[in-house]
């Protein structure tokens, strides 16, 4: 029995394993970057069955190359009331099909282009111009250095089937497919990554490590030990939300109770359908055929899971509902459209983070629209309708900036970061509308406390100036809320309304030398212009945005 290189084999395992890892975030990232501005609300559009739930979760996955991204994002559109339980748990069965794209990939005898690609992407990534060559490049890095980790690992391993301890452990995974499944289960949950999981069993049967049937069993095990991902980003969620991560732990953890008992079976249909002896070993000692019969396991399981959940998903979501009690709406932080969730899908982030936006630009607009009511009726209630709103906006400005500036942080798009600085620019102009809005409702609690009334002439020019600048802001909101490519807007309003501040402060004067109307009545009428002409100036910042110029 030869000696073990401990020290060499842990090298090989760790920087192996870190290369898989890094390879599989990179080219997972870069598939986002270049596919995810086309794919931003498809997850939300495209869900109104559970069949084509189930095709749009296969499809968003095997392009993002990630089931935990396309699980957490489900947890995050539950959270935020864009998707019902039953909705979720199809994405997620689709999903869990759409990951075994990566296992197919491992299974191809391509390993000897993992450097050539490394050089490849490289050459992409640095010497070209293009945004899009430059995401296309962190793709192909990513799959030469998941590819070179895989080699690395799977030469690793090498050394371990002289290990009578090795040797016999296995064996009992083979005897006792149960462990294996734990096994796997726990790998999964302490990696993060099924599809890294998944990697290592195969380079370990591809070595005569671990025999076929245990490597199977292992499979399974990594099939529930993925759902940790979901169930741990569900934390602090709503129920519902909490609900579609614990439904993707039980369809997975069902699916492998019911295989445990037919998974020879299983392994015999499937090598009918796959060329080739898994258990045929070469000259060298290694067993070239059975990466790619793990790879077909563990993509029918998927399918069959699917197959016999699919209808039954109703059953399903009543089962996790009674499982996990409480209402499944109800937030404490003033968001609706965003999660922490989102945080590792920045495309789609970005797009909930406009219809966060958009809520709150509703909220600002109503604010100036009181704050003109409240002037003119001097009713106290709606006074206290626009205190109220002006606590939801800053709170919903403080909530959204935080989300934006985390997000940023992350590995985005140039176009991502430069939406995501325009945004920032957008909810800093709501907060300051709903600000004078609220500065507004302040000087007629004055007027009211004082009883201080303008004239005739001084109410027709308040008027006429809050027409404009409800106008112009309604209309410049309604523009950025279309959202698409930059377009032209009139903004003449908002010189009408510096114009409009001038004159009516000039007729103030006057009206002040005349005698007929105060000191104290004057400054207040000032103040009230000089706030209605700074929303115009905060209106007309978003139109710089919706214009492309900022």
């Amino acid at each position: 029995m030869e000696s073990v290189n401990w020290l060499a084999l842990v090298y090989g395992l760790v920087g192996g394993l870190g290369l898989f890892l890094y390879g599989m975030k990179m080219m997972s990232e870069g598939l986002q970057k270049s596919a995810g501005s086309s794919l931003r609300n498809i997850l939300e559009k495209l869900t109104t069955n559970r069949v084509i739930g189930t095709f749009v979760g296969l499809v968003v996955t095997a392009v993002i190359q990630s089931s935990s991204a396309t699980t957490v994002m489900v947890v995050g559109f539950v959270n935020a009331g864009l998707m019902n339980l039953v909705q979720a748990l199809s994405v997620v069965l689709g999903a869990n099909v759409g990951t075994t794209v990566t296992a197919q990939l491992i299974a191809f005898k391509i390993g000897k282009l993992a450097l050539p690609a490394i050089g490849i992407g490289v050459f992409m990534r640095m010497f070209t111009s293009n945004k899009k060559y430059h995401y296309w490049g962190e793709v192909i890095i990513g799959f030469g250095l998941l590819f070179l980790g895989l080699k690395i690992m799977k030469d690793g391993f090498v050394p371990l089937r002289h290990s009578e301890f090795f040797q016999q452990a296995f064996i009992t995974f083979s005897h006792h497919p149960v462990l294996a499944v734990a096994a796997g289960a726990v790998l999964t949950m302490v990696v993060q990554s099924s599809s890294a999981t998944i990697g290592i069993t195969v380079a370990m049967a591809s070595t005569g490590l671990i025999d076929y049937y245990a490597a199977c069993a292992l499979v399974l095990g990594e099939n529930i030990g993925t759902t940790i991902t979901a169930n741990l980003a569900a934390i602090g969620t709503n129920p519902t939300a909490r609900r579609a991560a614990f439904g993707h732990f039980l369809i997975n953890a069902l699916g492998v109770c019911y295989m445990l008992f037919f998974l020879k079976f299983f392994m015999q249909a499937v090598d009918v359908l796959t060329p080739g002896d898994p258990n045929f070993v070469n000259a060298s000692g290694n067993l070239p055929y059975i990466a790619r019969h793990i790879a077909n396991v563990h993509t029918g399981f998927n399918i069959v899971n699917l197959i016999i959940f699919v209808p039954v998903l109703h059953i399903l979501a009543r089962l996790c509902e009674r499982m996990i009690p409480g209402k499944g709406n109800g937030r404490d932080d003033g968001l609706v459209f965003l999660d922490d969730c989102l945080i590792e899908t920045p495309d789609f982030a970005v797009s909930q983070a406009r219809k966060e936006v958009s809520r709150m630009s509703g909220l600002a607009l109503e604010m100036l629209k009181l704050s003109r009511d409240a002037f003119f009726t001097r009713d106290t209630k709606t006074i206290n309708k626009v205190y109220e709103l002006e606590n939801t906006v800053d709170l919903l400005e403080k909530d959204i900036s935080t989300f934006l500036v985390r997000l940023n942080q992350e590995q985005i798009s140039a176009e991502t970061s430069r939406e995501l600085n325009n945004i920032l620019h957008v909810l800093h102009d709501l907060e300051k509308i709903g600000d004078y809005a609220e500065n507004i409702v302040n000087y007629t609690e004055k007027l009211i406390e004082s009883d201080i009334r303008f004239s005739d002439e001084a109410m027709q020019e308040m008027e006429e100036i809050y027409d404009v600048a409800i106008r112009f802001t309604d209309n410049v909101i309604k523009a950025y809320n279309a959202g698409g490519l930059p377009r032209a807007i009139d903004t003449e309003d908002e010189n009408t309304i510096d114009k409009m501040r001038k004159q009516f402060k000039k007729h103030h004067l006057k009206r002040l030398q005349k005698g007929s109307c105060s000191v104290e009545t004057g400054i207040l009428f000032v103040d009230i212009l000089n706030n209605l002409e700074k929303t115009g100036d905060q209106a007309f910042n978003i139109a710089q945005v919706v214009q492309g110029d900022m």
